[in-house]
């Protein structure tokens, strides 16, 4: 058990060598991938409190999503056939809003998110309303997060929310927002209910939404 401990703590380290020298030991001892997965994602919220902490910064947190991008890769064919495989802590539906293009913000969250044991349905960049309704039908998702760039497209966000409350879907989601621009006051007026004022606020979030922290 120390080892698989080393692995979170290499991860939550950056130390890309080090986590895949140890999850290449662990596989070969026969390890199950899905432990080895959820040493990883332990390891994310180690640099989720770090970034909090001030000792990670952005970049850091977009490495750390490509770190474990690559070891999900590696563990996928691994996990596929396994009940275990079909299981996430919880869906997040994912988008830039009608009318902006910025998707940097965006990806962050994503990448943290998926690090963190969500699944996370990508709807890219300049999302109109219905696109979001349609994708939580579709998912079953219950968590929504919205980012946005620019204050001329704060209608859009306002928009999004009440296509969503049309559609008799507002009271099965929660529903975040974020990007440069935003505030609370800004989440008060678009019908938001969390305003996260960077990636690791927006995990912290769903994380308690679907009562993981």
């Amino acid at each position: 058990m120390a080892e698989m401990e080393s692995i979170s703590q290499a991860m939550g380290d950056l130390n890309e060598d080090k986590v895949k020298e140890l999850v290449k030991k662990k596989l070969a001892e026969g390890v199950p991938a899905t432990q080895i997965l959820r040493e990883c994602q332990k390891g994310m919220v180690e640099i989720g409190k770090k970034y909090e902490q001030g000792t990670y910064f952005v970049s850091e947190l977009m490495y750390a999503g490509e770190i474990m991008k690559d070891i999900t890769a590696q563990l996928e064919p691994m996990l596929k056939g396994t009940k275990e495989s079909e299981k996430t802590i919880g869906k997040v539906v994912l988008g830039t809003v009608k009318g902006d293009i910025h998707d940097l913000g965006k990806d962050i969250v994503g990448l943290m998110l998926r690090g963190t044991g969500f699944e996370v349905i990508d709807l890219g960049v300049d999302v109109a309303p219905e696109k979001f309704v349609q994708a939580i039908k579709d998912s079953g998702a219950t968590i929504v997060g919205m980012s946005v760039f620019l204050t001329a497209v704060y209608d859009s966000a306002t928009a999004t929310v009440e296509a969503i409350k049309k559609a008799g879907l507002r009271d099965k989601v929660s529903i975040m927002i974020g990007g440069g621009p935003v505030t609370d006051l800004v989440r008060q007026s678009t019908g938001c209910d969390f305003y996260g004022k960077d990636a690791v606020a927006g995990v912290d979030y769903a994380l308690k939404v679907v009562g993981a922290r």
